[in-house]
């Protein structure tokens, strides 16, 4: 996963950790781990993210060489 692209896509939105966290109901720690690569995340959390950004989990999570 492109964890950089998900952070990169999160400060241009303006988001904080906790303001994620709290779109995702899960704690500011759960979230950070998830950005930083210390916990996965599953296909229904990828699908959340990517909605908050109007995106799809494609764009955030896959590298731009494989699309």
């Amino acid at each position: 996963m492109h964890r950089n692209k998900l952070r990169i896509i999160r400060k241009q939105y303006g988001y904080t950790y906790q303001m994620m966290a709290d779109k995702l109901g899960i704690t500011k720690s759960y979230y950070w781990q998830i950005e930083n690569g210390k916990r996965g995340l599953s296909y229904e959390q990828a699908v959340q993210i990517s909605s908050i950004f109007s995106k799809t989990p494609d764009e955030i999570f896959l590298p731009d060489y494989i699309k």
